[in-house]
């Protein structure tokens, strides 16, 4: 099992604030829209640089969406910032109408999702936006495991033509990616290779199933491991031959089972290459107000309930 170490912990949404000011730097056509989050979207040094290319929305996530839509017209790249539950649940129509149906070249960036977002409860915890925007004709749904990553895909947003959804969280999580990576969308990151069992991971999960793969080695597993940062489009070359090698997959998410990476993975399975697969992600239901760590445990979405899940698709080979 390859060794992954980290020096520091830091939050994904921080990766994003500095990719956001990294973008401005790059093209003078990069613009960022904010529904009253700038703190917690960690646009501050963005608006230092370039204050006349920021938009102070207020909380009226609707209209920003409208706003960016229009501003693509005249060639802007606007970059939209809240909560994952407000960038998608609140906001669906109009991503749909104004953003996906015409194609328009919007990046939606949203922090505070899944379990993560942590005491502010169901409410505010969705579970369900990797499959609201994966549906949409034309989006890219993105969804980064540390600071590294999503400064680096942040920056990559830039030069993608046509809108994206970029997902990331709350809490400090460890930063192990390589500061200078390139990232690539829609290209899957292989973490270890492996003969037994494959591990395909998403977001804050990609640490935890680095974890399982130290816990199974132990026990004599060998765990391949990929990171899919891309869910839409979805490195389905990458997953044949992984799975074909391994003979069973387990897929890791913070999301409902149901509609998110997993399914995306068992239908590439169904279509080409029928193989037993396991499912670690939140079984259909909402989450609720608690620390972090804690829902993480309780609704088995860590290295523990990885080591379990492999196993037991090892088992039904």
């Amino acid at each position: 099992m390859k060794k992954y170490t980290y020096t520091e912990s830091k939050d994904t949404r921080s990766g994003f604030g500095a990719g956001l000011a990294e973008a401005g730097k790059m093209n003078e056509n990069v613009v960022a829209l904010c529904a009253d989050l700038i703190g917690s979207l960690k646009m501050e040094a963005f608006i230092k640089e370039f204050p006349e290319r920021f938009f102070q929305i207020g909380i009226a996530e609707a209209n920003m969406m409208g706003i960016a839509a229009g501003l693509t017209i005249g060639g802007k790249i606007p970059f939209t910032g809240t909560f994952a539950n407000f960038s998608t649940g609140r906001v669906y129509d109009q991503i749909r109408q104004s953003i996906a149906y015409s194609g328009k070249n919007v990046k939606i960036c949203a922090s505070h999702a899944g379990l993560t977002l942590g005491e502010d409860g169901a409410t505010h915890q969705i579970l369900e936006d990797i499959g609201l925007m994966k549906m949409l004709p034309g989006m890219t749904v993105i969804n980064t495991c540390d600071f590294n990553q999503t400064k680096a895909a942040t920056i990559a947003l830039v030069n993608h033509q046509g809108p994206v959804y970029l997902r990331f969280g709350r809490p400090v999580v460890p930063n192990f990616t390589p500061a200078d990576q390139t990232f690539e969308i829609g290209k899957a990151v292989m973490l270890n290779e492996g003969k037994d069992v494959t591990i395909i991971a998403t977001g804050h999960l990609v640490w935890e199933a680095i974890q399982a793969g130290e816990a199974l080695e132990k026990l004599g597993i060998d765990a391949e491991i990929i990171n899919i940062h891309t869910i839409k489009p979805l490195d389905e070359e990458a997953i044949l031959a992984s799975v074909k090698k391994t003979g069973c997959v387990v897929t890791a998410e913070e999301h409902n089972r149901l509609g998110g990476l997993g399914d995306s993975v068992a239908q590439v399975l169904a279509q080409k290459l029928p193989s037993p697969q396991e499912y670690v992600a939140v079984n259909d239901s909402f989450g609720e107000s608690g620390i972090p760590a804690q829902l993480m445990e309780k609704y088995g979405l860590n290295a523990d309930n990885i080591v379990a899940a492999a196993r037991k698709a090892i088992s039904r080979k």
